[in-house]
């Protein structure tokens, strides 16, 4: 068996199979990206709490009594946390599947770029809204 067809590109390698696989698949990016959605979801858990305890909380509020609350410094700290953390852990997660599900390469690419260029303008988006209303603009 040639070496050539080991590496996928058709030139000739002399690196071992080992020497290859290093530094690709978990042992790479994988980690770093298995503990960023691990950590982003840990920091949602008690931002969502908080946030559904909130709207419970402002349940039959008129709209001035809404604005007030969004008003308060430590909420609109934490609702642009929960923004910014919801939006970062759904790029991470779409990643995933679209690496499960797409195969052909350039594709992945394309979709991965876009999943997270429309994410960061979703996320700044709501942020733009939340700081609206909080500074009264």
């Amino acid at each position: 068996m040639s070496t050539a067809s080991n590496t996928g590109h058709g030139k000739a390698s002399m690196r071992t199979p080992v020497a290859r696989a290093r530094g690709l698949g978990a042992a790479k990016e994988g980690v770093q990206h298995w503990w960023a959605q691990r950590v982003s979801a840990a920091a949602l858990v008690p931002l969502a709490l908080w946030f559904v305890a909130s709207i419970i909380g402002l349940a039959g509020a008129d709209h001035a009594a809404v604005v007030e609350w969004l008003s308060n410094p430590l909420v609109t700290v934490l609702m642009i946390v929960l923004i910014g953390t919801t939006f970062y852990h759904a790029s991470l997660g779409m990643q995933v599947v679209y690496e499960d599900y797409i195969h052909t390469h350039w594709l992945l690419i394309v979709v991965n770029v876009g999943t997270k260029f429309l994410c960061v303008l979703l996320a700044a988006s709501a942020i733009l809204a939340v700081l609206k209303i909080s500074l009264g603009a």
